[in-house]
């Protein structure tokens, strides 16, 4: 009876960990370069990152953009799974991990030799 109790528990903690991860990656956050602003939010069983506000908008992305992510936990304060941008038709592996005071994603084309790691800190 005490292995399922510790297996309950066990698991009771990791839905906390999951849980965790998904609600305080949710919210308002500014890009570490201090060019896009987006909003974090569930939809449906993803997260969607959406474009507020854009300052420099040469390479494309504009507000309202979007960004589908489907991710599971990883460990403590990680998801990881896949991102999918409708506007240019590409998915991306994605991570995602909530630190105190922020949050660093890193998302990755070209079978994972293409990568991009960026800072989001949250918007006042």
């Amino acid at each position: 009876m005490q292995g399922a109790t510790s297996f309950l528990c066990a698991m009771f903690l990791a839905s906390a960990a999951q849980a965790d991860a998904f609600s305080d990656s949710r919210g308002i956050w500014m890009r570490d370069d201090g060019n896009a602003k987006v909003s974090i939010t569930q939809c449906g069983q993803q997260l969607c990152a959406t474009n507020l506000w854009i300052g420099d908008t040469s390479k494309g992305e504009q507000a309202g953009d979007k960004l589908i992510m489907t991710l599971k936990p990883a460990s403590q304060g990680t998801l990881t799974g896949k991102a999918y941008d409708p506007k240019r038709n590409r998915t991306y592996s994605m991570m995602l991990k909530v630190t105190n005071g922020g949050l660093t994603t890193r998302g990755c084309m070209a079978a994972g030799l293409i990568c991009r790691n960026v800072r989001w800190t949250p918007a006042n």
